[in-house]
């Protein structure tokens, strides 16, 4: 059975949410519009920003999912929330150790929500 290896996220402003993007993933979009855009990924996974205003099928806003970076080590986690903080992103939690690792949370321009960990070794 084929896996999934494409996420599309909706968004207000794909040119915006693009800029957004580029910045925090260092690599320019593939394919980029008015209304879509695509960033292709080093693990292969492709990203599609599509504008919530032209998605057809339409669709509600939000999905509860959520972008995930896994990190090697504790200081990787803490290096990337410095570096998001000095970058503006809104924190939606700051970094703590949970059940799973050691995490934190931070949003996109649209509230899409980015988590970054480092699994939790026993």
């Amino acid at each position: 059975m084929p896996h999934p290896h494409f996420v599309i996220l909706y968004v207000h402003n794909p040119v915006n949410s693009a800029r957004f993007y580029e910045l925090l993933l260092g690599c320019a979009p593939i394919e980029a519009s008015d209304t879509f855009a695509m960033f292709k990924l080093d693990s292969g996974m492709l990203l599609g920003l599509w504008s919530r205003h032209a998605v057809e099928p339409a669709t509600g806003i939000g999905s509860g999912t959520e972008l995930v970076f896994a990190k090697d080590s504790v200081q990787a986690v803490d290096a990337t929330y410095s570096d998001w903080v000095a970058r503006g992103l809104s924190v939606l939690q700051t970094p703590r150790e949970m059940e799973f690792g050691y995490t934190f949370t931070a949003a996109d321009p649209d509230g899409h929500r980015l988590r970054v960990y480092v699994r939790q070794v026993d």
